[in-house]
């Protein structure tokens, strides 16, 4: 388990420094760009809408965990947009609060029990 959370750790890091620097050299205006190589049917947009999918999966999972609750559903959404920002924080929270359990990481305390 301390593995896995100091990857976490890392991963938040290294992605908030990485996003932050390029949002300060190209502007923080993504989803143009983003749908933008999607549309243009390009090898960026081809992982583009790789990723979008896994964004979904990510979102599905979050609602999931929550059985769909109005707070599952929102999370959904978050981890839908926010990606690694919102389920890295998200993951190491979470197990904590399972104590290190992964089957609780997982399925949520509900489906684990």
């Amino acid at each position: 388990m301390r593995a896995f959370r100091t990857l976490l750790v890392l991963m938040i890091a290294v992605f908030f420094a990485y996003t932050g620097i390029v949002g300060l050299r190209h502007g923080w205006n993504l989803f143009p760009i983003f749908f933008g190589d999607i549309v243009a049917m390009t090898w960026p947009g081809q992982f583009n809408l790789d990723f979008t999918c896994l964004l979904m999966f990510t979102g599905l999972w979050l609602a999931w965990r929550h059985q769909f609750s109005p707070g599952g559903i929102a999370l959904g959404l978050l981890g839908l947009v926010g990606g690694t920002s919102v389920l890295a924080p998200y993951l190491l929270l979470a197990s904590y609060r399972a104590d290190g359990d992964m089957r609780v990481v997982l399925l949520g305390k509900a489906r684990a029990g």
